[in-house]
């Protein structure tokens, strides 16, 4: 039995894993969602950084007394899921990036973009005092979801945390040093970002494959549980 705690993307709570939580649930394993501050139900919190976000991921393991814990993030929070995972020791089984960004040391989410996407993104947290607005429709298309899970994603999605995406990321270990697969979803690009990349030359990685869109909670929440369980062993 392992311990899954699920970590959703941008714009996203809890509720994104319900499906997959629940057919997990069902094979015996454990599967704790977590909604990192400023997000869904905890879009009132007062702090909602980087840090922060980290902090969310850790407790939701400590708190539960958590061993052998498959440490999964999405899209955006694979940067504190990262960092989490460098941070609980011996509570770790692996770390599964989900068609997800890894942090670097001392960089934040937006580092990484173009000149032009950067502040094309400041400029939205500025309109909106501090949040990055959600996805519309047409940014799902193309992505292997239905119109209804579309429609979910619209009505229960949250502007995200600016400070989140700004903040530096900050690591105790080196990501290659940690046990960790890769899911790569691909009609969201077939090959990985060049330092997920860089990152998979190391022993401790390795690289599974989904033919769906960035979102396979939604899309294919049946082949998303069976990777996760293969995961497991």
């Amino acid at each position: 039995m392992a311990n899954f705690v699920l970590v959703p993307g941008a714009w996203l709570g809890a509720w994104a894993w319900d499906e997959v939580a629940e057919a997990l649930r069902a094979e015996g394993h454990r599967a704790y969602q977590v909604t990192l501050s400023g997000l869904a139900e905890r879009a009132d919190a007062d702090n909602m950084g980087q840090a922060q976000h980290v902090a969310d991921v850790v407790s939701a393991i400590e708190d539960n007394d958590l061993y052998d814990v498959v440490l999964a993030g999405h899209s955006y929070s694979g940067i504190p899921v990262g960092q989490a995972a460098a941070l609980i020791g011996d509570r770790l089984r692996r770390v599964v990036y989900v068609d997800s960004n890894v942090a670097t040391d001392g960089k934040s989410f937006i580092d990484g973009w173009s000149e032009e996407g950067r502040a094309w993104v400041e400029g939205q947290l500025k309109e909106t005092g501090g949040f990055w607005p959600p996805l519309t429709a047409e940014d799902y298309v193309g992505q292997d979801l239905s119109d209804d899970a579309i429609a979910v994603i619209l009505e229960r999605g949250t502007p995200h945390p600016g400070p989140s995406i700004s903040e530096p990321a900050q690591l105790t270990r080196p990501l290659a040093d940690l046990p960790t697969t890769y899911l790569k979803c691909l009609m969201d690009g077939a090959q990985p970002s060049s330092d997920v990349q860089e990152l998979l030359k190391s022993p401790s990685w390795e690289l599974a494959e989904l033919p769906t869109g960035h979102w396979p909670m939604f899309s294919q929440p049946a082949a998303l549980t069976k990777f996760f369980l293969g995961v497991a062993g």
